[in-house]
């Protein structure tokens, strides 16, 4: 019976035109598309430089930031005001203003000041930039004062602390490493959370529902053979996200693939069965959508995707312990960047498999054979 079930729901996917095509392309698009739209990293902050001290010290400080990458010069002003200006335009993100003494102080006392002042209207660039901007200052003139600064006599050297900085498992600190990993959860997501609801709720508003009703099929062997084709499209959407994971990004597990596709299998059974929970308390494909784009929207977001929980507010990392895209997070960046095992990922081993028997349960049960 499961079988001839099974094949009726990949009949119905056949007969859909667009269907196909969505599973093909869409976690393809979104693998090529999201990495790059969705990246946090700040780069090519507007400059405005205010150069009071036309020296050389100046002009190599200037060089040093402009060549960084993180900063794009757009204009050397002749005052502080007409910079400010540039940045009330929203042609600057940030002014640096070097003193007239700049060079005299650096070299002679060892010790200079100089003005930077940011746009914080969007505070992550501002405050990132400014950063950056501070971190290059501090290396030229410690550079500076290592290199033509002397100590005065009977001054005490203070020995300097040379720092070696090592990045674990993304040695670049390329963010699209970051990102990669986790956004094969948010297709996975999609599909296979979105498409088993809507399936149910298509076959009610269709009325072919009522047939399935009418046959002596189990509930358990109904569900089951609603979520097994899914968990198929999970597994090919999966790999699609793998290829292209290698062929654009050279991005390559480091842990084991069987792994991946072993856990993968879990958080399916998982998602799939919240999205069957929708559909049986749904009663249209439109209501059915908007609810389900409210949860996906909330868990994709407390997942810790984009930014990281430790930096929500106490009451929302409350919230993420019972988000399972948190967890699949989790797994995904372990076992794709760590080389993680299941001996490591047993916390979010075991919470996925309390989701996946809670809401294929509820699933079950809350299903209605007759209306």
């Amino acid at each position: 019976m499961l079988k001839y079930l099974i094949e009726k729901e990949f009949k119905q996917i056949r007969r859909n035109s667009f269907l196909p095509r969505l599973i093909i392309g869409y976690p393809i698009i979104m693998m090529l598309i999201m990495p790059w739209a969705a990246n946090l990293e700040i780069k090519n902050i507007n400059l405005s430089i205010v150069d009071n001290n036309n020296t050389q010290c100046s002009r190599q400080l200037i060089n040093k930031a402009v060549s960084s990458g993180y900063f794009r010069l757009t204009d050397i002003s002749s005052s502080y005001s007409e910079a400010l200006k540039s940045v009330e335009k929203g042609e600057s993100d940030i002014i640096m203003e070097i003193p007239a003494d700049f060079e005299h102080n650096l070299v002679k006392e060892g010790n200079a000041e100089l003005l930077i002042s940011a746009n914080t209207v969007n505070g992550t660039k501002g405050g990132l930039g400014s950063s950056y901007l501070a971190n290059i200052v501090y290396d030229y003139t410690s550079d500076i004062r290592d290199r033509i600064v002397q100590p005065t006599k009977g001054a005490t050297v203070i020995p300097a602390i040379k720092m070696v900085t090592q990045s674990r498992f993304n040695p670049h600190l390329d963010y699209k490493v970051f990102m990669v990993p986790a956004l094969m959860v948010m297709v996975l997501t999609i599909l296979c959370g979105f498409l088993p609801a809507l399936n149910i709720v298509g076959e009610k508003e269709k009325g072919t529902i009522e047939q399935i009703n009418v046959t002596p099929v189990s509930k358990f062997m109904f569900i089951l053979a609603k979520v097994i084709p899914y968990w198929i499209i999970g597994f090919i959407a999966l790999t699609s996200c793998f290829g292209v994971a290698v062929v654009v990004y050279g991005i390559t597990p480091i842990g084991q693939l069987s792994t991946l596709y072993i856990l993968a299998l879990l958080y399916l059974f998982t998602i799939s069965g919240f999205g069957l929970v929708i559909s049986n308390y749904s009663e249209t494909m439109q209501q059915a959508m908007f609810v389900m784009f409210f949860f996906m929207l909330v868990l994709i977001l407390l997942s810790g995707l984009f930014t990281p929980i430790n930096s929500m507010p106490q009451w929302a990392q409350v919230v993420t312990m019972f988000n399972p895209l948190k967890y699949f997070v989790q797994i995904m960046r372990a076992v794709y960047l760590k080389g993680s095992g299941f001996a490591e990922l047993g916390v979010q081993i075991t919470a996925l498999t309390l989701f996946a028997v809670f809401f294929n349960s509820w699933a079950i049960l809350s299903y209605r054979k007759k209306s």
